[in-house]
């Protein structure tokens, strides 16, 4: 798959969702892929982050990694979204940023691609399914072709078996209560299959 250009773009606050990012560079880098992981920008005051010390160090373990701009969605065959609820709905920081792609759609540059979504919360259902189909309404507008992992592979069944994508449970100290990487590296993999698939048959 050393064709296929895959963007892996997130959100996190506190690291949980830039851990499941990193995983699904991981898996789709043993799969062959090009791959960028990037972030979206921060939108909240800094007052707010210099409050929670988690979230003032993840935010400076992760100043390095690029922000995500429009270029990024063009050169990407597919994109896999990593993102923590609120309130049952995507973060204002990844909405911002979809926001922003209107030019995009409207030259048809965001239709056929690819992409698929993970997300986290405090308690199991705290809106993780919620949260992933709401960025999916986003892709459905562009006219993107969602991977959802459904129940394709027995490893959704003993990790958390979310259909919609990879989710995980995070406790109040940060510790992942699912063991999600499988989940994660089934996903990467069955989005860039149907990747290739779709790739294969524009030509």
């Amino acid at each position: 798959m050393s064709n296929l250009n895959l963007a892996i773009i997130y959100y996190s606050s506190t690291g949980t969702n830039y851990q499941l990012a990193k995983w699904a560079q991981e898996a789709a880098q043993e799969n062959g892929a090009n791959v960028k992981v990037l972030k979206v920008p921060e939108l909240a005051p800094q007052q707010a982050i210099d409050s929670n010390p988690a979230w003032k160090a993840h935010v400076e373990a992760t100043k390095d990694v690029p922000e995500v701009t429009l270029d990024e969605l063009e050169w990407a065959d597919a994109i896999i979204f990593s993102i923590p609820t609120r309130f049952g709905n995507m973060p204002a920081q990844m909405k911002q940023f979809l926001d922003t792609t209107g030019g995009l759609w409207f030259q048809g540059k965001l239709i056929n691609k690819v992409v698929s979504a993970m997300s986290s919360a405090q308690n199991p259902h705290g809106g993780q399914e919620a949260t992933i189909l709401s960025l999916y309404t986003s892709m459905y507008h562009w006219g993107a072709i969602v991977a959802a992992p459904g129940y394709t592979d027995p490893v959704l069944f003993t990790t958390g078996g979310n259909p919609y994508g990879a989710s995980v449970t995070v406790d109040q100290d940060g510790n992942l209560q699912e063991n999600v990487q499988p989940a994660v590296q089934h996903q990467v993999k069955r989005t860039l299959e149907i990747a290739q698939m779709v790739k294969q048959g524009n030509k």
